[in-house]
């Protein structure tokens, strides 16, 4: 009893610990207050967010975002699919050797991440803008979609790239009527990490941005100089409910793949057992004739 008490309890505390600054953020969105003083429930910091006059700035930086992560995720997710694939039918040794080159970037520190690709651009000459920071966002965030499409592969049949070839298909064909749909939850869910990545990213972007604010880059130049200004808190909410909404999405999709293949399953296993009992019934039959009365 005391076991189950002391275990919900650090349950509790830890998603307390985890949440409450959230909840903090999102209940403060709702008040004009400067000095996080409640002044009464009100929508004027979500007003003011999407106020040309109030917050030119904030809209500039949140469009420059949205770019950015777009470009950046779909790009990687590209990139993601045919380097997944590629190492997948890589010889074991290969496979290995590429797989943990792949995770380097993740397991790296981020701030390494950004000053070799600040010093890389600059060898080349390269302006520092908002091509930069893509490239930038694609390095970091294509291992990750690589991550997420791997064990997709790892689920599927080996056998139905080479049905699709023997039945007439081109190998870019066979790739998108029988790999894709086998692994499309892995692609999704491998371009929702990356584009929640590139939006979060701070210290990949302020080593290769120049002349453009991205989201991360101006709330730190705000709170470094006037602190944080009321708005983003109704910018954070928002962002936080898009995250909640793309995260619901991606458990419907990885919910229903599961419920499809186990339906597949039942299926081939009812199939196989029915025609099992109707060759049975068959030989049954054919004894009875063969009986001399």
């Amino acid at each position: 009893m005391v076991k189950k008490i002391l275990a919900k309890g650090y349950v509790y505390l830890t998603l307390l610990f985890l949440y409450a600054p959230i909840a903090v953020l999102v209940i403060y969105s709702f008040t004009p207050s400067i000095t996080m003083q409640w002044q009464g429930f009100s929508f004027d910091l979500y007003k003011d967010l999407f106020d040309p006059a109030e917050s030119a700035a904030i809209l500039d930086a949140l469009k420059n975002t949205i770019i950015i992560a777009t470009v950046a995720s779909v790009i990687s997710t590209i990139i993601g699919i045919f380097a997944a694939i590629g190492i997948y039918n890589m010889k074991n040794r290969s496979k290995e050797a590429m797989l943990t080159v792949s995770k380097i970037p993740m397991m790296n520190a981020e701030i390494v991440t950004g000053v070799s690709l600040m010093l890389l651009f600059l060898m080349f000459g390269i302006p520092y803008g908002m091509v930069t920071v893509i490239i930038a966002h694609i390095v970091f965030c294509t291992p990750y979609v690589i991550l997420s499409i791997i064990p997709k592969l790892q689920q599927m049949d080996n056998n139905l790239y080479e049905a699709a070839l023997d039945l007439g298909c081109t190998p870019m064909k066979a790739l998108f009527k029988a790999i894709l749909p086998q692994i499309l939850p892995g692609v999704i869910s491998g371009f929702f990490l990356a584009f929640t990545l590139s939006i979060d990213d701070f210290v990949i972007t302020i080593f290769n941005i120049q002349g453009i604010n991205t989201l991360s880059t101006f709330i730190y130049a705000d709170a470094a100089k006037n602190g944080l200004t009321p708005s983003l808190r109704a910018l954070s909410t928002m962002i936080l409910v898009s995250v909640l909404v793309l995260l619901v999405i991606v458990n419907i999709i990885t919910h229903h793949d599961k419920k499809s293949k186990t339906k597949a399953v039942v299926k081939t296993k009812v199939g196989k057992q029915n025609k099992t009992i109707s060759k049975t019934k068959g030989a049954n039959v054919w004894k009875r004739k063969e009986l001399p009365f």
